[in-house]
């Protein structure tokens, strides 16, 4: 078992930044994958980012692709997402979600059995 606390998100003008954090506990072996999804109202839940267990490999969806980075600080279990010149569009309620089996690099949000209870993120414009 896995838990995932997330934390960071406000309300924020566009154009400014903010940065999440997700602290993993319990069972989190090594070659885990940790990601960022999000979801807006009447929306289906995205992949914005993910990163390999050793904080190298890192990938992004193409809308966030240049303006939002992904760290993962493996001996803490921590992942952050800083998030530069947001838009109105990415208001949403962002999870953090983790995946024990090292699929979902991809994306796809059903390789991740592990999910945080998110945090809302509004960006005014």
């Amino acid at each position: 078992q896995v838990s995932l606390v997330e934390s960071g998100g406000g309300l924020v003008q566009a154009d400014t930044s903010l940065r999440l954090s997700c602290i993993a506990s319990g069972r989190t072996f090594a070659g885990n994958i940790m990601s960022w999804f999000r979801q807006a109202p009447g929306k289906e839940r995205q992949f914005v980012a993910a990163v390999r267990w050793r904080g190298v490999e890192k990938n992004y969806a193409d809308s966030v692709r240049g303006r939002f980075t992904i760290y993962r600080e493996k001996a803490k279990n921590t992942m952050s997402l800083q998030m530069n010149s947001l838009k109105p569009e990415d208001t949403a309620v962002y999870y953090c979600a983790f995946s024990s089996t090292g699929l979902g690099f991809d994306g796809r949000a059903d390789h991740y059995e592990f999910w945080g209870q998110g945090t809302q993120v509004i960006v005014s414009s």
